[in-house]
């Protein structure tokens, strides 16, 4: 998968790369190549070089559109989390107002039986508001609860409806594909992360500010001591957070060549090659070496948090002494009643818990809000890049296609693919595209199928233009046999009919005319058999199976224009002139565009059309082309020099041109 650098991931670090990193490591015997940051890593160098008060200022925007995105998932949820979270503070408030009458009652002169049933409507009142919050803050949680997988679905299906929806084109731009990429990786979880630490962030704002709150109409001095208190706890967990950051971007390019090792010693595809080539013990000692480089860091983050974490207490030890002291002296003055001051304790630790949870929530938040920002960031892109509406009705069949003067030029490419083309495909013809590698071929049939659209030129189906139709139901009239083919983790009935009805007649039929039934028959469960090894009782076939199940496809589709793109790179020799004798047999009264490098296969074709460097440089009957000796001609016969000299080495007689 093509990735961004790191640099242009916005790591600006990377340029001065730490001990650790691909500069550090490039000399110590590393064999994995250095790789771009992987989608839950883009963002570490960020997170490593921002303070807390720059955090605090992306925060009304996250938290914005946090709120946004939750009240498209449910409003009643978010209006109920909001709401009963806002409550839970008024009776946290409340609840410390009421200790302070508990207090004063049990501080009083007088019979202790006395003072503690004097108490005792005080203690209701905690009482009931320490019921009343904890049921309100199980509503909230709730309420919360419901809303996360409502926001999932919202982000997944706006996400995947804009991937499926975008021009072809966009596939082919690195930099969209990379968008998409941490969009899908790592953005799309983080948009209910960031609605649910929004919504902590609320939280702890709510408790601060009911501790806050209840503190100033106690006595207005003692609200001062709440933040001198909190101050070091708060300087120790966002001390803590930046070094974890750090540490880890630092030890990003070691995790990733960890990685690869990992995901090639756990792997299907390369299980064999290490056992064949034995590479066991050198992939272990590799991996064991950034292992244990890793481990080393981690221990030493492990010390570094320590330190400060222990600088936090001491220094909020002190502060604590300090606050003890100060309310001392207001009770020595007479500032504040016993009472009070004992209040003033408990508000202070209710404070210091809400901070705590507070700097937490904004650390992760922001955090969580980077990524979802590359969430936001593609969607707007993928809005941008969908093409057009276009409501014209599109040809259900055609007498003739025609491109003319066609160019194309896919994102990013310093030289057009197709430069002025132009071709005519009849009805019931069999036209053949060939040509070398990188010639245009394939370029061509996908703007010829409404795919692609040409940056000039026009293609039209019985003189309607295709840049005028509804595409979606153009495609329906065409069959495609890609190059290629997706092994679709489905049954093999569904893998021939793809997402049409499944017509079990109809299926059997194209499965017979392609081959694909002798592929099937012998499966456990038949047309019903799941072809992916991955899942219970699921089958993998070979590649020259699959692509039988491919062409059982087309064939399926019972198109007007059938578009085979190197259908028989898969066969062997055999199964290949099998297939082009059932392409022919299948292709009565249809048109087949077929493109391929085998050029014995197109000597039935009525056209063909050669390109080269994305131009038509020949064209007409094969017979022609190879009596004109010109390029067709050469190609022919360079692969027929190639099954002469086999047929020699054998003793048998060269094949007729």
């Amino acid at each position: 998968m093509r990735r961004r650098s790191a640099e242009r991931a916005g790591n600006e670090p990377a340029r001065k790369a730490p001990e650790g990193t691909e500069e550090a490591t490039a000399g110590e015997g590393a064999v994995v190549g250095a790789m771009a940051a992987v989608p839950w890593q883009a963002h570490l160098a960020e997170l490593a070089s921002t303070s807390l008060a720059g955090m605090s200022r992306r925060l009304p925007t996250l938290i914005g559109a946090a709120i946004r995105l939750a009240w498209r998932a449910s409003r009643f949820d978010t209006v109920v989390t909001i709401l009963l979270n806002l409550a839970a503070g008024v009776f946290t408030a409340y609840g410390l107002l009421a200790t302070a009458g508990v207090l004063t009652a049990l501080f009083a002169g007088g019979a202790t039986p006395d003072r503690v049933r004097a108490a005792l409507p005080s203690l209701a009142l905690v009482a009931g508001a320490a019921a009343l919050r904890s049921g309100l803050q199980a509503g909230a949680g709730w309420a919360q609860a419901r809303l996360r997988p409502k926001v999932n679905r919202i982000v997944e299906t706006r996400l995947f409806d804009l991937t499926t929806r975008v021009d072809l084109t966009a596939f082919d731009d690195t930099d969209f594909h990379d968008a998409m990429h941490r969009a899908r990786q790592q953005g799309l979880y983080e948009a209910s992360s960031v609605v649910q630490e929004a919504i902590d962030i609320l939280t702890g704002l709510v408790g601060l500010t009911a501790a806050a709150g209840a503190l100033g109409v106690l006595h207005p001095v003692l609200l001062p001591l709440l933040l001198l208190t909190a101050v070091p706890d708060g300087w120790a967990a966002a001390r803590a957070a930046r070094m974890r950051y750090l540490t880890i971007f630092t030890l990003s390019p070691v995790r990733r060549r960890k990685w690869v090792l990992a995901d090639l010693m756990a792997d299907r595809d390369s299980a064999a090659e290490i056992r064949a080539f034995t590479m066991r013990g050198f992939l272990g000692r590799e991996h064991d070496r950034l292992a244990t480089e890793e481990c080393e860091v981690h221990v030493a983050l492990a010390r570094r948090q320590a330190v400060a974490r222990v600088i936090g207490e001491i220094v909020g030890g002190v502060a604590t002494g300090a606050v003890y002291v100060a309310l001392g002296a207001l009770l020595a003055t007479g500032s504040v009643p016993l009472a009070v001051a004992g209040t003033a304790v408990l508000a202070i630790r209710t404070g210091k818990t809400s901070l705590a949870s507070l700097l937490y929530a904004v650390n992760q938040c922001y955090e969580s809000g980077l990524y979802f920002a590359d969430y936001l960031d593609f969607c707007a892109e993928a809005e941008v890049r969908i093409p057009e509406g276009r409501h014209g009705p599109a040809p259900a069949t055609f007498d003739v296609i025609t491109a003319e003067d066609v160019w194309f030029t896919y994102p990013g490419a310093d030289e057009p693919s197709l430069r002025g083309v132009s071709v005519r495909i009849h009805a019931g013809q069999v036209v053949a595209l060939v040509g070398e590698n990188g010639s245009g071929k394939t370029t061509l049939a996908k703007i010829l199928a409404g795919l692609y659209r040409p940056d000039e030129g026009e293609v039209r189906w019985d003189g309607v233009r295709l840049s005028e139709v509804d595409l979606e139901r153009l495609r329906e009239n065409v069959a495609m046999i890609p190059q290629d083919y997706t092994h679709w983790p489905m049954t093999a009935r569904h893998n021939i009919a793809m997402g049409r009805t499944p017509d079990d007649a109809l299926i059997a039929e194209a499965a017979r005319a392609s081959g694909a039934d002798e592929v099937i028959a012998p499966l456990s469960h038949g047309y019903g058999t799941l072809l992916d090894r991955r899942f219970k009782d699921g089958h993998e076939l070979s590649g020259g199976q699959w692509q039988r199940i491919a062409v059982a496809r087309g064939f399926y589709r019972d198109a007007p224009l059938l578009i085979c793109d190197e259908p028989t790179a898969a066969l062997d020799a055999r199964a290949e002139h099998a297939l082009f004798e059932r392409i022919r047999g299948h292709a009565d009264g249809r048109t087949v565009l077929l493109i391929t490098h085998r050029l014995a296969s197109v000597r039935h074709a009525d056209q063909v059309y050669v390109l080269d460097h994305g131009r038509v440089i020949e064209e007409g009957p094969p017979a022609e082309l190879l009596a004109a000796g010109g390029v067709f001609g050469e190609l022919y016969d360079l692969q027929a020099q190639a099954y002469q000299l086999q047929t020699e080495q054998a003793g048998g007689p060269n094949p007729p041109r």
